[in-house]
């Protein structure tokens, strides 16, 4: 496996920034591989180089054939915060564009996952659910699932934050930022639909949104495999742990790899 620090210039952020990139390594005199690939993005504490310290990511996906490209967003929430900062932009469209310019990654929809944990869980649901025609399957690992309930809560300390990235905390339900309600759009479109996983610990402070999104989701038939963990809380071990189970829960979509040769 190579990983690979990518450094790169934004024309939709502005701005430099950077990318890891987990690819496997192809033998000598072997076919030419467009790999299938899991954009893996991090949580609100984090930044790109969250899951290549804290878990072994680059080991899990070794013999899967799985490139895995790790992007910046900093603390956007994958969102369009202003003018300028347009996270989501970049996380929708110019970063799925360059990573296939720079790398060789397959371009096709069924070769083409998301995932991450709490920010990046939300993050993961919402690109799944905008762009079901780009991404076989999304997975959220203890996500913030609920933000439209979240950001009206007057008491969470966090309620200033969400006001700074999403606005008029009234107007997130029923909007594009609101996981529920591109979830009934999805269901009212003739586009594909994603399969999604969502795990959650007991303990999570999270719990309540996982459980929110959940009834919703099978509720109007998506096709969301759920689960509940007692004893952990919104840490690392529960997430490398569950990133396991999402790799073997990729593993019939992986069936389908490119190969081209040169």
């Amino acid at each position: 496996m190579a990983l690979i620090e990518c450094n790169f210039f934004s024309e939709v952020l502005g701005l430099a920034t950077s990318m890891q990139v987990i690819l496997p390594q192809r033998a000598a005199g072997a076919a030419a591989i467009q790999h299938p690939t899991l954009y893996l993005l991090h949580g609100l504490s984090d930044d790109h180089s969250g899951w290549t310290r804290r878990t072994s990511i680059e080991r899990y996906v070794e013999p899967l054939g799985l490139a895995v490209v790790l992007p910046n967003v900093h603390r956007s929430y994958y969102t369009d915060v202003s003018r300028e900062l347009r996270y989501w932009t970049f996380i929708s469209q110019e970063l799925p564009a360059l990573a296939r310019q720079f790398f060789p990654l397959s371009g096709e929809r069924a070769h083409n996952f998301v995932a991450c944990l709490s920010m990046g869980g939300y993050g993961a649901f919402k690109l799944a659910l905008s762009h079901p025609e780009s991404f076989a399957a999304a997975a959220s690992l203890s996500g913030a699932l609920d933000m439209a309930t979240r950001v009206i809560q007057q008491n969470d300390p966090m309620h200033l934050f969400y006001r700074g990235i999403f606005g008029d905390p009234a107007k997130v339900r029923g909007s594009a930022n609101d996981l529920r309600h591109l979830a009934d759009g999805l269901l009212r479109s003739e586009k594909p639909r994603p399969l999604l996983y969502a795990c959650c610990g007991l303990k999570d402070y999270l719990l309540q949104d996982n459980r929110a999104f959940r009834d919703h989701a099978l509720g109007i038939g998506l096709d969301l495999r759920y689960e509940e963990d007692a004893g952990y809380e919104h840490t690392w071990d529960y997430w490398d742990l569950t990133l396991q189970r999402v790799l073997k829960w990729l593993l019939p979509c992986l069936r389908g790899r490119i190969h081209v040769q040169v």
